[in-house]
């Protein structure tokens, strides 16, 4: 299976992904394509030095939206992706993209969702809003998107323990290693093995 890898920072989840393809786990899964929201993005130099093909589309440097969104839209089916994987993916994807890709696009959200999501929630903000609500267990979601923010079907989660001495950015950290960057991959065997499906809005995992 062929997927895009949509970033928008370090890039640390897509060489989580690249990694699972080099050691066999994900060795029938072919990157063919890394978008980048900024170029800036580490992630870019990751796609660069693993011989993957990459751009930079931001909606701002776009007429419209709509544009950006067809374009967006044509890169991923000229690359001949089945399936989008946003990984640190801090845009909103457009509903041409959206509606073209239903239940082929998944998102690694750093939280338990429904708790610390939805617009604006991203980055490090899920993980000071989680410690200022003392929660005791935090962890990554992986879900399909639909047009709404961190509405989609959950597909995995996986939790970790939140301790008395974490600060956002220690907790970030744990999550990413402990929780993103096993069940990002994870999902995408799943999908890849055809042990997800879908009904009424809920993903049943075969595993």
């Amino acid at each position: 299976m062929r997927i895009a890898v949509f970033v928008s920072g370090g890039g640390t989840n897509l060489q989580a992904i690249i990694d699972k393809i080099k050691d066999g786990y994900l060795s029938d899964i072919d990157i063919g394509l890394v978008l980048s929201s900024s170029p800036d993005a580490y992630a870019l130099t990751r796609a660069k030095d693993n011989n993957i093909p990459a751009v930079v589309m931001r909606s701002r440097d776009y007429p419209s939206v709509e544009e950006w969104d067809s374009e967006v839209l044509k890169a991923v089916e000229e690359a001949g992706c089945e399936l989008i994987v946003l990984a640190g993916y801090l845009s909103l994807l457009g509903p041409k993209t959206v509606k073209k890709f239903s239940n082929r696009i998944i998102n690694i959200h750093p939280a338990l969702i429904p708790a610390f999501c939805g617009e604006g929630m991203y980055g490090i903000r899920p993980h000071v809003a989680a410690l200022a609500r003392g929660v005791k267990v935090s962890g990554a979601t992986v879900h399909f998107v639909n047009e709404e923010y961190d509405s989609g079907p959950i597909i995995l989660q996986k939790t970790v323990d939140v301790l008395p001495d974490d600060t956002p950015e220690v907790l970030q950290q744990r999550i990413m290693k402990e929780c993103e960057q096993v069940i990002l991959p994870k999902a995408i065997r799943l999908i890849a093995d055809g042990q997800v499906t879908i009904e009424n809005n809920i993903a049943k995992v075969k595993d």
